[in-house]
């Protein structure tokens, strides 16, 4: 199966790629319509349904889905948001060709690499061992407030639904959007409330580019002393660079000390800055999840703890600030190519009373 150029628009691959659940519609050789609810990915070019490993007396070629595309390759696929509240309602039709990649292929590895790290329930099922359903839109059709946040989205499906973000759409992210981001931001428990960090938001090309220079030549002299070969360093300071241009809005996160309590002693003294560091954190994930919730996508470099002076000249801040991390911004080009599996709880969980 060919996989044909992108046609979904920015607003559509956004609002599809966000969403948990979508309805496959297949139909027999005779015409006979099948529905059944699905988990997909999208790489941008085609979409991918895994065949888990739920129906074990059953091969996978004998599902009614499966034997529908052998016989009839024409399918839609179709996402949607529900909601009470009638001016959120949306959705995206896809209609084009489906087909199966078989285990043991490139597209095949792909594909599952792409499931797993959109869904976590998949790191533990064997889907590699099954065929994949890989639709190559053909016409796409929506409807509705694609842009509007998930607001009935509960606070686990934000945590186990958010993930990192390296590649973006070209597509412009809203003030107003950032704003509530940086608002959630402000909103994270600090030491003795006295907030201390400072937001930058970087936009501009040009600022961009002074940026990434100056971070990527403390990083060259870094990886040139680790023994890292001339090909390697160029490779992973271009990604560096990209996930920096590519992204639509850039939120540099900055330690700010002048405002917290002194101390005669070094050891409280200590204490008290990492007690800052701590709620930096804090602000940061406010802000990842609040990006999330308002329909945005997201990353998170802590390049800037490497080089933190570069940076601050780069920018021309406050000698003051201490870069630690910047958050990126903007909307996925389709879902990311894997998720960092996350250890079981009963290994993190180390003493109950």
């Amino acid at each position: 199966m060919k996989a044909e150029p992108a046609i979904l628009s920015p607003e559509e691959t956004s609002f599809l790629v966000r969403q948990r659940v979508a309805r496959l519609a297949t139909a027999s050789g005779a015409g006979e319509p099948h529905a059944i609810p699905v988990c997909f990915a999208y790489d941008g070019r085609l979409i991918h349904i895994a065949l888990d490993e739920k129906p074990k007396d059953v091969p996978a070629t004998r599902l009614k889905r499966v034997r529908n595309i052998l016989e009839n390759p024409n399918v839609a696929l179709i996402a949607d948001r529900y909601s009470e509240d009638w001016d959120l309602l949306a959705y995206v039709m896809v209609r084009g060709q489906a087909g199966l990649v078989e285990p043991d292929t490139e597209r095949h590895t792909a594909a599952v690499r792409l499931l797993r790290g959109k869904y976590h329930q998949y790191e533990k099922m064997a889907i590699e061992e099954n065929p994949v359903i890989s639709i190559s839109p053909g016409r796409v059709a929506s409807w509705g407030a694609l842009d509007a946040p998930e607001r009935a989205e509960p606070l686990m499906g934000a945590l186990l639904g958010r993930r990192s973000v390296r590649a973006y759409l070209d597509r412009e992210v809203p003030d107003e959007v950032v704003e509530k981001v940086l608002e959630a931001a402000r909103w994270a428990p600090s030491p003795h409330g006295r907030q201390p960090w400072r937001f930058a938001v970087i936009t501009r090309e040009e600022t961009k580019v002074r940026l990434a220079e100056a971070m990527g030549e403390e990083w060259r002299t870094n990886l040139e002393m680790d023994g890292q070969s001339d090909e390697v360093v160029e490779k992973r300071l271009e990604g560096s660079r990209r996930r920096l241009f590519d992204a639509p809005v850039l939120v540099l996160l900055c330690l700010y000390l002048e405002d917290l309590d002194t101390y005669p002693d070094a050891v409280r003294q200590q204490n008290e800055i990492a007690m800052a560091v701590q709620s930096l954190g804090a602000a940061a994930q406010n802000a990842l999840l609040a990006a999330y919730s308002s329909g945005l996508d997201a990353g998170w470099m802590c390049a800037p703890l490497f080089c933190p002076e570069k940076v601050t000249e780069a920018l021309d801040l406050d000698p003051k600030l201490i870069p630690h991390a910047i958050i990126t911004l903007g909307y996925a080009d389709g879902d990311p190519p894997k998720r960092r599996s996350r250890r079981p709880l009963e290994e993190l969980l180390i003493y109950r009373d």
